[in-house]
């Protein structure tokens, strides 16, 4: 601890006995410390050191010189002053132009500052020497070595220091003068310096040089290692600025300009209409992208980013078209028929122009191949005035296809919705999902489920794809989705969706669209005019119900372009002017021989055979149902591929039989000694359902009473074991299937008559409906002849069962 004297209250008796005192003039240094054994050249320039410097250049040339605190005091006291600094011999000195005197001073030793005076505008310092002398024991040789040896590696580090000259510097047998030499080329804080001068133990200030320079060796160390990373990214930075600006004077020299590119991004981020939650994320982003080398892979990930933020839309959206006369004829224009659909979409429509902001809405056309349902969505934009997407889902299994891979992937894309929104370019396109009902799912997740946020209005506001991670609003979109079937659609989907059905065409109706859009499509196709080819509607209905038997208009079509082909092929070879009318009677010339009969009825009544009516994913079709009885023991056989419903129905048709057969005139006991087959053709096809019920019923009913059933009436419905009769379903598309297989007549459950409201007028007209609640009316209607008398009904007999004779068990 020091005071203003310098008196060291932790100096010991010994050493202030070895102690002499002089008085000195005194000259306050600033920015350096002088050490003993140091040659130090320095320019004096203030009055009072001017004149110390001159009154000990008179005297013995012998000088205090001590270092101030703090360097920005001109005129220092002697508080300002540290306490501790070094008696120096003038060696040269020298006055300049300018007033100021160059001096060279040698340190002779250090000494402690006993009293300061100021006499005649100078300090004159009362200071203390030591005598201290160490002596050279193992000890002392092996730190004065070890100091030797870590300075030698510090001067390798430390460039600033001529290597050769402290080298030889050092080379001294003085511990003192070696400690203060090795003090003086450290490159240290004023601070350090001063705490090493007034060490004034050689041992102790040779033990502390050693501390520091562990500490400085350390810290060049590391120097040396940043400033060599460094290097490498300034020489990496610097080729590739230079290269940055060799692009920029060949762009300019182009004629490019010298925009930068960077400005632009900014731009379109600020005019794209972002949010402000993702404005500030593409800010972001842009200035990491600013910050990076632009041929680094970082770099390629952050602008692809950018890019697809600037290539959605986020504030553009197509005038739509509200008038609602306008939309009914582009629909009826492009489509015949479907005025359900019509109505729906003209709904939509007006509600567009009473509600501002109306949610968006989800529709699901569900039918089957060939009706129109991609065309309607079509329609149904170019009606609106809106962009058109179409996104196929048909065998994606991948969640990532709807919600995008994480940037974290390399090649990551967003999911097919947010690519979809950038093809429309507009916020509120008309966004088909065709063949939701095709969707898979496995190990990478589950697409339908992804789907539900997508087609959930109450939460597709905020959709969040994986790659762009930010929210984006679909709630402007019109989603339309289409399927064949219901059943492979999630019911939580199916909920979030509005179902509208589109059923199969009459002939009728086939017959006006290949006359209004098919036929004309086609010539347009195959290069033919009006005046080269000429349709009749009986070639046209030969082609419905001779080469084509479907729900929809498909093959229809192509069986018309495939009439236009060889026509047009006739034309090339013949000439402009050939000119060919398709009829009835030469259809075959160009198709070939008929791929279907005019109907699908027998030729007479049959015993056992009945024209069921089925529903499959295509449209309704015919399903004959035969039944053969033969001499057996009571088993019953079921052939055609038929599934677990639809055997159940059978067995169940059979147990009503047997509770009804004292008014077939049948014995009770009939079953006994025969075997029944029941047989579906066309074996290779899965059948299932209920709905076969009565027509089981009544081929067995018409086998075993040996009485035909009528080969013009079809039927459909299920049947309970009291003979009830249910409702069932796809009654429209079953109908249908019956007046293209030219049965006019049809029998049908009682509860399936509000179903009529679905059913085309010029098909009601055409067939004559039977609704039946019971099996007692389904066989007066389909019976041929009528039923014999009931017999009475006698207790049956039946013989004792025991294990020996298993053949008088009664059959179950």
């Amino acid at each position: 601890m020091r005071n203003s004297k310098g008196d060291d209250v932790t100096q010991s008796k010994e050493l202030r006995d070895r102690s002499e005192t002089r008085k000195l003039p005194m000259m306050p240094i600033r920015d350096m410390v002088i050490f003993p054994h140091m040659m130090t050249p320095f320019v004096v320039g203030r009055e009072s050191s001017v004149r110390a410097l001159e009154e000990a250049l008179n005297g013995d040339r012998k000088i205090y010189l001590a270092t101030q605190h703090d360097a920005r005091v001109d005129e220092p006291a002697s508080d300002d002053i540290y306490s501790v600094g070094t008696i120096g011999n003038i060696v040269q000195s020298v006055k300049m132009p300018d007033g100021n005197i160059k001096v060279l001073v040698e340190g002779i030793e250090r000494a402690r500052t006993v009293e300061i005076t100021d006499t005649d505008g100078f300090f004159v310092a009362t200071v203390r020497t030591y005598k201290n002398e160490l002596e050279m024991t193992p000890a002392t040789e092996q730190v004065i070595q070890r100091v030797t040896t870590i300075f030698e590696q510090y001067l390798k580090l430390q460039q600033a220091l001529n290597v050769e000259t402290v080298t030889a510097a050092i080379r001294t047998d003085e511990p003192s003068k070696l400690a203060d030499t090795i003090a003086a080329n450290l490159q240290l804080e004023i601070g350090e310096k001063q705490d090493l001068l007034e060490i004034f133990d050689p041992s102790d200030r040779l033990t502390k040089i050693a501390d520091v320079l562990d500490i400085e060796i350390e810290k060049l160390n590391m120097d040396r290692s940043i400033q060599s990373r460094v290097k490498r990214q300034m020489e990496k930075a610097q080729k590739e600025y230079y290269l940055n600006e060799k692009i920029k004077a060949i762009q300019k020299e182009l004629g490019r300009g010298e925009k930068s590119e960077f400005d632009d991004l900014k731009k379109k981020i600020e005019s794209a209409g972002m949010p402000a939650d993702v404005l500030e994320k593409a800010i972001q982003e842009l200035r990491k992208l600013e910050a990076m080398p632009p041929m680094s892979a970082e770099s390629t990930v952050s602008r692809n980013y950018l890019d697809w933020l600037l290539a959605v839309p986020w504030k553009k959206k197509s005038k739509e078209t509200r008038s609602i006369d306008v939309a009914e004829k582009v629909l009826n224009e492009d489509h015949y028929g479907l005025d359900k659909i019509k109505e729906r979409i003209l709904e939509f429509l007006a509600v567009r122009q009473l509600v501002k902001n109306p949610k968006g809405s989800i529709l699901c056309f569900v039918g089957p191949p060939g009706v129109g349902k991609t065309s309607l969505g079509m329609s149904i934009a170019k009606a609106t005035g809106r962009k058109f997407v179409r996104l196929s889902l048909g065998g994606v299994r991948d969640e990532a296809e709807i919600r995008g891979h994480r940037r974290t992937y390399i090649g990551a894309l967003p999911g097919q919705i947010i690519q979809s929104m950038k093809k429309a370019g507009t916020r509120n396109p008309v966004m088909m999902l065709d063949e939701i009902d095709k969707m898979a799912s496995d190990f990478r997740g589950d697409p339908a489920s992804a789907l539900l946020e997508v087609l959930d209005p109450e939460q597709n506001s905020t959709f969040q794809d994986h790659y762009l991670d930010v929210e984006y609003d679909l709630s402007q979109v019109l989603f339309v989705a289409t399927a064949n079937v219901l059943h492979t659609i999630p019911a939580p989907l199916q909920d979030r969706m509005e179902i509208l059905r589109l059923h199969g065409y009459t002939e009728i109706e086939k017959l006006e669209i290949a006359r209004q859009y098919l036929i004309k499509k086609q010539c347009e196709a195959t290069g033919l005019t009006d005046k080269n080819i000429v349709f009749t509607d009986d070639a046209v209905t030969a082609i419905i119900r001779s080469y084509t038997r479907e729900a929809g208009v498909r093959n229809l079509e192509r069986e018309i372009g495939n009439v236009c082909r060889k026509v047009a092929r006739k034309v090339v070879k013949e000439g402009a002017k050939h000119s060919e009318t398709i009829n009835g009677e030469n259809i075959a010339d160009f198709l070939g021989v008929a791929r279907f009969r005019d109907s699908a009825v027998h030729e007479k009544d049959e015993v056992g055979l009945v024209n069921g009516l089925a529903w499959t994913e295509v449209g309704g079709s015919i399903l004959q149902t035969e039944v053969q009885v033969l001499d057996g023991k009571g088993k019953l056989t079921l052939t055609g591929q038929l599934g677990d419903v639809m055997q159940e129905s059978a067995q169940a048709a059979l147990s009503y039989v047997r509770s009804r057969s004292h008014h077939l005139g049948l014995p009770r006991d009939f079953y006994r000694n025969i075997d029944i087959h029941i047989h579906v053709p066309e074996g290779a096809i899965p059948k299932d359902g209920p709905s076969a019920g009565i027509t089981l019923a009544t081929a067995l009913s018409s086998a075993l009473a040996k009485i035909p059933v009528r080969r013009d009436i079809a039927m459909t419905g299920e049947v309970t074991l009291r003979g009830k009769v249910l409702a069932i379903g796809g009654l429209k598309e079953k109908l249908l299937a019956a007046h293209r297989a030219g049965i006019f007549e049809a029998i049908m459950p009682e509860e399936n008559r509000k179903d009529l409201a679905d059913i085309p007028e010029n098909l009601k007209s055409a067939m004559k409906l039977n609704f039946v609640d019971s099996m007692d009316e389904v066989l007066k209607l389909a019976l041929a002849g009528p039923l014999p008398e009931a017999k009475e009904d006698t207790p049956e007999v039946l013989p004792p069962v025991s294990p020996a004779n298993p053949e008088r068990r009664p059959h179950q």
